[in-house]
């Protein structure tokens, strides 16, 4: 019998670490979370000290039966979650869980899962840090707090299925105030010169108008160009000035979670999300042929660039063996976290650098070996030699005004040689770099062409995930847990969605906002947060009760929902709500058949009240198609206009984000077939559905609904199947399936598009599909080809056309 019961998280991580323990021990999963707050109710007994009520997961059951077996039979339990808050409450729900068995139970901890690490982690067992436990139950129950009483409001306001959240709703605020700069943006011209010079050498160089009597220059307009064209017609050049610096360029520190998140984003394309689900394959282990699983990254959610002693002497002993000298500095290279940081954890680092990406490729798949590689070279990078660059600038003057040209050349090549940064919104009306000729101080040069060139300024970039991520950070939102399910979040639900790689609000996004804004200012305040943040920190290092933040959060947040409560529901009764059995207030809840006022003393008090709203407005508009008025309702995809007779007439029009009927073209007229419906004998007719796909409809439609669809007139693809393919349906999904099912089990989801090819394979169609949140995705429908492609908006539109 195993003396030792060891609780991780996952079955990959068990399997890693079972292998580096005796037979004294047995390694299970916890499989994620096993308890958290009750999903149905608010589970926070704010009048009892914020105490919460846990519930076990339905979904974590089996393995919390299976937790419980194995510690009946052990002697003691270890608890070896990830290292950080979330590692530390899973860890403590574990134990609670347990407690009954009446066993010692302890925590361990490693910051990377290699068999030194673990093993060493289990000759200092501790206890569960209560400081660290507490500021997770601080961040849940201040979650539960925000969405539990925020959400009816905004379902209410705006529609069902709508929520909010503490940092989320931040994110959301920030893609807005981006596109409102954006909108508000204002082109303002200006205009550079840019000369090509000559020396008495006959070597050219580019200098670009740079000062006009001792001022920046600053060009507005054309007259203001052509003065200064004019005015320099025959004048005489002289290098006024030549300066020469050396230029060191340290390397980048190693990867953090928020850098790791960007640079993927950049360089690999990788959203948030996926980076870290391939990290955490990476760190959890993978199987390496005879070496079995290895963990093959230290922990990846930490906001510290500190190295242990013993990467620093491997990354130095790698570079001391497989490159020239120069490339290893004297000293290891360290580098300063950002203040808050938590030093208990490392940067991201490879286990051992000695496993080199090629080494492991073949047990990689590609996203983990494209990853792997990334942190490896970063890492190794980062102790590697400042790169040397001979920075030279050359003044020159003619008249009053001076031009400069900046150049720079490689000495030594330092890190880059193994490592260079990826960078966003490069600024394109920067002169080139070029390498400047030899001139001496007081050399005339002579003009030999004069380049004038229109410009204007350019409105801020919409945020990519990559520098949403780091104006997170750089504002102190978040924390490195936070950021991917984050960006998940607001995409998932509507908030925000991506254009040609970047995120824009949606008007749902934008209408949420603007709600949040006007009633709940704090929570959506930048610098509030950010110190909400900075007090969860305070918890985890017992420097605050969190009971007391709690309460001091609480407090001025039930007096904003309160207002805003008086002000949604004050309007509709025209009165303040007031429980008639008890007489305290009546708040918003979500029910099962959506918002209504409950007492706020719920469940002593179960009084509630149905809460209708007027989700109709009147309007000057008539129904073309029988002349009654119309009106503004309500749906689940915002509001639109309808007809005042409906269900008689169910003529309907989106409206555009200034409430703007849209005006649909007539749809064309059914086509007439010689085939007879099935069901009443009728002539089918050939009708458009909504994406604009033909199908066969009967001709006596309404009173008869039979359709079938059309023939694709596309041969199956897979190889050897003689079948065609044809529009079917099944558990309420469309897809194109062969019709010899189930001889021919090929289906394929997405909008078919004949009009495109497969430019691998030469396929004569191919599918578009679309996720909510996510980018039109095109692919070959061959089986043998696998071509897929992000495409942008027009393109997918396109083909839905």
């Amino acid at each position: 019998m195993s003396k030792y019961l060891v609780v991780v998280e996952s079955p990959a991580k068990a399997k890693t670490i079972n292998k580096f323990l005796g037979s004294n021990y047995v390694v299970k999963a916890s499989m994620g979370h096993v308890r958290d707050l009750p999903k149905n109710e608010f589970g926070v007994d704010v009048e009892n000290n914020f105490t919460p009520t846990y519930v076990t997961l339905k979904e974590s059951a089996k393995a919390v039966k299976a937790l419980k077996d194995a510690a009946a039979k052990a002697e003691r339990v270890y608890l070896a979650s990830d290292p950080d808050r979330e590692g530390e409450a899973i860890g403590w729900h574990v134990a609670e869980l347990l407690r009954p068995a009446k066993k010692s139970i302890e925590r361990i901890v490693f910051n990377e899962i290699t068999k030194r690490s673990v093993l060493e982690a289990a000759k200092h067992p501790r206890a569960i840090g209560e400081n660290l436990v507490n500021a997770q139950q601080a961040r849940r129950i201040l979650d539960r707090l925000v969405g539990y009483r925020l959400s009816p409001l905004l379902q209410w306001s705006v529609r069902k299925g709508l929520s909010a959240g503490r940092v989320q709703s931040v994110a959301v605020r920030m893609v807005c105030d981006r596109e409102a700069e954006i909108r508000a943006f204002v082109p303002v011209e200006y205009w550079t010169l840019d000369a090509t010079m000559l020396t008495q050498r006959n070597d050219t160089f580019v200098a670009r108008l740079n000062r006009i009597a001792g001022e920046k220059a600053q060009v507005g307009n054309e007259a203001e160009m052509q003065a200064i064209l004019a005015d320099l017609q025959g004048a005489s050049y002289t290098v006024a000035e030549v300066e020469r610096k050396e230029v060191r360029r340290r390397p980048y520190p190693p990867f953090i979670t928020s850098t790791l998140q960007q640079e993927a984003s950049r360089k690999l394309g990788f959203g948030p999300r996926k980076t870290m689900i391939v990290a955490q394959q990476l760190y959890e282990g993978v199987t390496l042929g005879d070496e079995g699983s290895v963990g093959l990254i230290s922990y990846m959610r930490t906001d510290s660039t500190r190295l242990s002693q013993e990467a620093l002497d491997e990354a130095r002993q790698y570079i001391r063996e497989k490159f020239e000298p120069a490339m290893l500095p004297e000293k290891p290279n360290i580098y300063a976290s950002k203040r808050g940081a938590q030093d208990a954890h490392e940067a991201i680092r490879p286990t051992s650098v000695y496993r080199t990406p090629d080494s492991v490729r073949s047990h990689l798949d590609g996203d983990q070996f494209k990853l792997y590689a990334l942190i490896w070279t970063r890492f190794l990078a980062c102790q590697m030699a400042p790169a040397v660059l001979d920075q030279m600038t050359i003044d020159v003057t003619a008249k009053h005004y001076e031009l400069r040209a900046v150049g720079s050349a490689v000495k030594f090549p330092g890190f880059t040689k193994l490592y260079e940064e990826t960078v966003e919104d490069v600024n394109g009306d920067q002169p080139a770099p070029q390498p400047l000729p030899d001139v001496v101080k007081g050399e005339t040069v002579s003009c030999r062409e004069l380049k004038p060139e229109q410009h204007f300024t350019k409105p801020p970039s919409r945020y990519s995930e990559a520098s949403l991520i780091r104006a997170l950070e750089e504002n102190g939102i978040g924390r490195p847990s936070t950021y991917a399910p984050t960006i998940n979040t607001i995409l998932e639900r509507g908030y925000v969605e991506r254009e040609k790689g970047r995120l824009k609000p949606t008007d749902l996004g934008e209408q949420v906002n603007a709600l949040l804004l006007n009633h709940f200012p704090d929570i959506l305040d930048l610098n509030f947060t950010a110190q909400m943040e900075a007090d969860l920190d305070h918890v985890e290092e017992g420097r605050r009760e969190w009971h007391d933040l709690l309460r001091a959060f609480y407090v001025p947040f039930t007096k904003e929902i309160a207002e805003a409560q008086r002000k949604m529901v004050g309007t509709l009764l025209e009165e303040t709500p007031i429980c008639p059995n008890c007489g305290a207030p009546m708040e918003m809840r979500e029910g099962r058949y959506g918002v209504f006022i409950a007492c706020h003393h719920y469940p002593k008090c179960k009084t509630t009240r149905r809460l209708e709203r007027k989700t109709v407005e009147a309007t000057d508009e008539k129904c073309d198609k029988c002349g009654a008025p119309m009106v503004i309702r309500s749906g689940r995809f915002g509001r639109f206009l309808a007809c005042t007779t409906y269900p008689k007439c169910k003529n309907t029009h989106n409206l555009d984000k200034e409430g703007r009927k849209i005006v649909r073209e007539p749809r064309p007229e059914p086509k007439m077939t010689d085939q007879k419906c099935p069901e009443c004998g009728a002539f089918l007719v050939i009708r458009k559905s909504r994406r604009d796909e033909e199908f066969y409809g009967c001709k006596n439609y309404p009173k008869c609904k039979y359709t079938r669809p059309m023939e694709l007139g596309l041969k199956c693809p897979r190889p050897g199947c003689t079948g065609n393919l044809a529009h079917k349906l099944a558990k309420r999904r469309r897809f194109i399936g062969c019709d010899r099912y189930p001889q021919c089990d090929f289906i394929v989801f997405g909008q078919l598009d004949k009009q495109t090819p497969c430019p691998k394979c030469g396929n004569s169609w191919t599918t578009v599909s679309k996720s909510r949140s996510g980018p039109a995705v095109r692919r070959c429908p061959a089986p043998a080809c696998g071509y897929q492609r992000e495409e942008e908006n027009d393109s997918a539109e396109a083909a839905s056309a």
